[in-house]
């Protein structure tokens, strides 16, 4: 005898039905009638299941297949109608919110992109942050400047990086425009701001963020963003959360693809026995963050 399917079954099927068809329009109070629900306590449930509201992970499937589709060589207009999108009047305003620029300059490796950085040395050794005119792009743990520097110009080869004052050869003269020093001045607050809750248990500074991955490495980033100050997951709990519970495996590789360290918390990810698994920056740091979390008093 079958059991009938529970509302968590139903709503991770139809999270697949809308990435399936994530260029047909599906309304939401017709999705919430479906489960006996008002359209606000439809898209909480499912929020809560998926991580996404039903809209955004459609948002989130036709950006990822017009990011495969630019990769592989397709035209712009061809890539945007593969996607779904319909029109480039609408993908130049959508698509380029979470490209993080134009469909055409994301196919080119982002010629014309403005990239600051500078290196710090914190709690956890030396840190290298990027940021792009949205947000922080780039926050990542290394032990060489060179090493790091050169992770960067690999992370974003075409863009234009510009490196802060303090890491220019001294014999080097650079005559600064107002708009760049603007931007140093916001990386180094924001660096000093990450230092802050790395060395001294200072709030976890909510920083604007530039994040750029496939579908699915989008909606494992913003899930792990949402687990609190403290606490951890487990891989399985993380695929589970995103509407893809056979996906533990994808999950971690998404998490080893995150560029941005401790904004976008994989360390807070664990193995189903709660042992720490691995970390892009070296378990030391992993265990160092997790315990430096513990510790802060909850609000």
């Amino acid at each position: 005898m079958h059991q009938a399917p529970n509302d968590t079954d139903r709503l991770i099927a139809l999270a697949r039905e809308l990435v399936a068809h994530a260029d047909e329009p599906w309304l939401l109070a017709d999705l919430a009638a479906g489960f006996g629900l008002s359209p606000s306590a439809f898209q909480r449930r499912f929020v809560a299941l998926v991580g996404l509201s039903p809209k955004a992970l459609q948002d989130a499937a036709r950006l990822g297949r017009l990011k495969s589709a630019l990769k592989a060589g397709s035209t712009v207009t061809d890539a945007i109608l593969e996607a779904g999108f319909g029109s480039t009047s609408r993908v130049y305003g959508e698509a380029q919110r979470d490209l993080g620029m134009t469909p055409s300059a994301y196919r080119d490796g982002a010629p014309g992109e403005v990239i600051h950085w500078a290196l710090r040395e914190t709690t956890l050794g030396l840190l290298a942050m990027g940021a792009t005119a949205r947000g922080v792009c780039f926050a990542q743990f290394g032990d060489a400047a060179a090493a790091l520097e050169s992770e960067i110009a690999r992370e974003f080869p075409k863009a234009t990086r510009i490196a802060s004052a303090a890491q220019r050869s001294a014999n080097v003269s650079r005559s600064a425009a107002a708009s760049d020093i603007d931007a140093e001045r916001q990386l180094d607050a924001w660096i000093d701001a990450l230092d802050a809750h790395l060395s001294r248990a200072a709030p976890a500074p909510d920083l604007p963020l530039d994040l750029r991955g496939t579908a699915f490495q989008m909606r494992v980033w913003r899930f792990l963003q949402g687990i609190p100050l403290g606490e951890t997951r487990s891989y399985a709990d993380v695929a589970t959360a995103i509407g893809a519970p056979r996906a533990t495996r994808a999950v971690g590789t998404a998490c080893g693809a995150n560029r941005v360290a401790v904004l976008v918390p994989c360390h807070r990810v664990l193995r189903g026995d709660g042992s720490l698994s691995g970390y892009r920056w070296g378990l030391a740091r992993k265990r160092a963050l997790l315990a430096a979390e513990r510790a802060v008093p909850s609000p």
